[in-house]
This record gives C-alpha cells, sequence and structure tokens, in this order.
C-alpha cells in the first residue's frame, strides 16, 4: 500500500518530459492518517507562528486516473505535514469541495460499481479517513445532477451536498478558509 502510495504522489509531483522521480527517502506516513499523506520533516526558516490555526479549503474537480484521488489525498498530506511540525491536529481545518468529473470519486462502491465495470471506489477508505477526522468533503450539487449522481443515495457517508461549488467556495471564505492553489 505504501509503494502504491507512495507511487501516487511522485506522480502528481513529477512535471515536464524531463522530471526526475523525486526522492521520497525522507518521506512517511503518520502522525494523523498512517495509510496516506506522506510527508517530510523540514528545518524550515519560515517558522510558523504559535498558536496559528490554519483553515484550507482545497478544490477537485478532477477524477482520479486511477487510485485515490490526489486533491483528497494532498488533504491528508497537509494534515500530516502539519502535525509532523508540532501543530496540534485540531490548528488544521480542511475542506474539500468537490465538483465535475471528481464527483464519481464520492461514490458508494455500489453506485461506482454499477457505472465502472464492478470496481470497488479507491477512495472509499481515504475518505473515510478523512471525514474521520474532521476534514469536511463538500460535494457541488450542480455537478451531482450533472453527473446524474443521486445525492440522498449513491454517496458515501460524510459528504456533504452545497447548491454548487462555487456556492461552497464563497461560503468556507466568509468562514475564513483559504483556498489553497493545490
Amino acid at each position: 500500500m505504501l509503494k502504491t502510495v507512495i507511487g501516487a504522489f511522485a506522480l502528481a509531483t513529477a512535471t515536464g518530459a524531463l522530471a526526475q522521480e523525486p526522492d521520497m527517502g525522507r518521506f512517511s506516513m503518520g502522525p494523523v492518517f498512517e495509510d496516506y499523506g506522506p510527508a517530510a520533516e523540514v528545518a524550515a526558516t519560515m517558522p510558523i507562528p504559535e498558536g496559528a490555526t490554519f483553515r484550507v479549503a482545497m478544490d477537485a474537480a478532477k477524477q482520479a486516473d486511477e487510485g485515490v484521488n490526489l486533491t483528497m489525498f494532498s488533504a491528508s498530506r497537509l494534515i500530516n505535514m502539519h502535525a509532523k511540525a508540532g501543530l496540534p491536529v485540531d490548528a488544521t481545518q480542511v475542506a474539500v469541495v468537490v465538483h465535475g468529473k471528481a464527483t464519481l470519486d464520492l461514490l458508494t462502491d455500489g453506485a461506482y460499481a454499477a457505472r465502472f465495470d464492478g470496481a470497488d471506489n479507491p477512495n472509499t477508505s481515504l475518505i473515510a479517513a478523512l471525514t474521520d477526522q474532521g476534514v469536511r468533503i463538500i460535494l457541488c450539487g450542480q455537478s451531482a445532477a450533472a453527473q446524474g449522481v443521486d445525492e440522498t443515495a449513491d454517496l458515501l457517508p460524510g459528504v456533504e451536498v452545497a447548491l454548487s461549488a462555487m456556492t461552497a467556495h464563497a461560503l468556507l471564505q466568509a468562514d475564513g478558509y483559504t483556498l489553497n492553489p493545490f
């Protein structure tokens, strides 16, 4: 599992045709997510102020080509990174706003199997781990409608439904969340 997750991370961070494979030797899982979110301890010269809190919104529009959704995977990395840096777990609050084709990454195994030749949703355990730690997974209701998803029957437990992704981002911003550009 660790090799698969680190491979997904390596693919997500590689850029350009001549990109070298990243050195993952300093990365490890945990302390919050033991199966997701590899992060390295860093001797940062930009300190995180005492008592800092982070409210971060992430935007997921692309469905995973295979494996887990990289934006949701990044949410686990953000939390693990900050915890490794000594921040209390509750100092990092994350919301992932999901829309477009990424909507399909939120389907129950049954609904996913009906669309993808009987396959289980590879995101099921990641989403459960995220929501168990208080990460908000917010689906755009407009995308649910466009993708033919029944927002009362087809979604994994813990997924919230907003009127739209635009509405969700506006409400999160009004509540002090900043949009993560990654």
